[in-house]
């Protein structure tokens, strides 16, 4: 081993003195780093306030007690009774050959029964008693309750619901209640603090928080109306159409859905933004139906490989597959082939920043368009029509409540035919306290026939349970992921 030798002592009194001098008089404040050579200062009192300011400690305690009581819990006055959490119910004992194929289904727990009720979380707008929540958890509900705070209980009617943008009016009798102050999401910005209070599993004003984690966000499904607010503010059933505050107290969104394998919360969550959902809010107010802006155009992504084909710089934008002819797209001169690039003078990244703009636009309004056609750049001017009767007729009726099973079901499309490993059906969207409950259906599932004949649309299924016999079993053939099965349904008098 090498020893190192110091040949000049006089160095270590040099620096004995200098340490002294720096400690005891205080002049300086100094910290040995973990190098050998470095010592840094300590910040000084404005650096060390201006940290602090950066990384801010959220006290969300007045919002809370400001507002939480204008918080509610909503549920449907009807019970049901569930057969397992999660899961088929496995009639077979373990020692039967049949046991392995239930029990290896997805999401299999042993039965329990419980009673329950359908439940979510609104928030109260006004003192005479309007209430904002999510669409989809009063949509097929019996005889909705709204329970405050205080536990007054009061009977509530649906003022007007709107499926394009999730969001429903409730009304109920009472004076003097208290309200939330309702904010402005297009101020959110990302990493920003959010607050949720709602009814997780029924447990009165639960209050959670996170940060905004995206915003304008577009998800696979049939909300393209919607640029959801992304965060991981920690959101369960029973959170749907709750409210979550920005720092200033003010609602900025209604939680919606949450990215999930099991059910439960898996650190994301999505928020309707508050603007878009006061545009239904304040349509169902007069009295009126909810208008959307209307181009006439179907879109897709634009891939890598795509953009290189079609001389882009960069594969972003919506690209045209088909123009409805007379539609404004067609007035305008839009054609199949080219890609949107900004609308209204936003710039559009993905084909799923397009439809909200477009939802968004007053019928009859002129806008600027940017579209790239064949690697040049070009601006037409659109004069936005109102999305034609017969198309929201048909958003509505993608989903179809049976109030004879206790479910609603929707088309299914060809993503959860792949998913599924199915080619007909109808996917079953929510259930409701039922006969479908009862026997263990949840969402997810497809319903592929009931007694024994095949089903192949919603309004189809619909037809045929109205048919179908009181008190009486009946087939029913239902598939989870790539398992399908036959399960025993009996159906009360209409």
């Amino acid at each position: 081993m090498k020893k190192i030798q110091w040949k000049k002592p006089r160095y270590i009194v040099s620096l004995a003195v200098a340490l002294a001098l720096g400690f005891g008089l205080g002049a300086t404040d100094w910290v040995f780093g973990q190098s050998d050579h470095a010592i840094t200062p300590l910040p000084s009192p404005k650096q060390a306030a201006a940290s602090a300011r950066m990384v801010h400690i959220a006290d969300f305690t007045p919002i809370v007690k400001k507002y939480g009581n204008a918080i509610v819990k909503i549920s449907d006055s009807a019970t049901k009774i569930i057969h397992g959490h999660q899961g088929f119910f496995n009639p077979f004992p373990q020692n039967s050959p049949f046991f392995g194929f239930f029990h290896g289904l997805p999401n299999y727990t042993p039965p329990e029964k419980e009673m329950t009720k359908a439940l979510g979380s609104g928030f109260i707008i006004s003192h005479n008693g309007y209430i904002v929540t999510a669409g989809h958890v009063v949509r097929g509900m019996h005889h909705i309750v709204v329970t405050l705070t205080n536990h007054h209980a009061y009977h509530a009617k649906v003022v007007g619901l709107s499926v394009h943008y999730d969001t429903a009016l409730l009304k109920i009798h009472a004076r003097n209640l208290p309200v939330v102050q309702l904010g402005n999401s297009k101020n959110l910005k990302v990493g920003q603090w959010l607050l949720a209070i709602g009814m997780p599993f029924g447990f009165y004003n639960t209050v959670t928080q996170g940060v905004v984690g995206a915003i304008d966000r577009s998800l696979p499904h049939d909300d393209e109306y919607i640029p959801f607010i992304q965060s991981d503010v920690p959101i369960n059933p029973g959170n749907s159409g709750g409210p979550i505050f920005n720092m200033r107290g003010q609602v900025v969104g209604i939680n919606d859905q949450i990215y999930t394998n099991d059910g439960g919360y898996m650190g994301l969550s999505f928020s309707i933004p508050i603007d878009t959902a006061m545009r239904a809010v304040h349509a169902f107010e007069r009295h009126q139906k909810v208008k959307f802006g209307w181009l006439g155009v179907e879109i897709q992504s634009v891939t890598p490989q795509m953009a290189q084909a079609l001389h882009l710089p960069e594969p972003v934008g919506a690209l045209i597959a088909q123009v409805v002819p007379s539609s404004p797209a067609a007035k305008a001169g839009l054609k199949s082939g080219e890609v949107i690039v900004a609308y209204d003078h936003r710039p559009i990244y993905n084909v799923g920043t397009l439809p909200p703009l477009v939802g968004d636009t007053s019928p009859g309004k002129t806008i600027a368009i940017g579209i790239i056609d064949h690697g040049k750049s070009k601006t037409l001017r659109v004069q936005v029509g109102g999305m034609p009767h017969k198309m929201l007729m048909a958003a509505n009726q993608q989903s179809i409540d049976i109030r004879r099973l206790g479910l609603r079901v929707g088309t299914l499309r060809p993503k959860e035919q792949q998913k599924l490993g199915v080619h007909h059906g109808v996917l079953i969207q929510a259930v409701y306290p039922g006969p479908a409950s009862f026997i263990g259906l949840q969402s997810g599932m497809a319903i592929l026939s009931i007694n024994q004949q095949r089903v192949t649309s919603p309004e189809q299924l619909a037809h045929l349970v109205k048919v179908l016999p009181a008190n009486t079993p009946i087939s029913m053939q239902v598939r989870n992921h790539h398992a399908s099965i036959f399960v025993v349904i009996t159906l009360p008098a209409q």
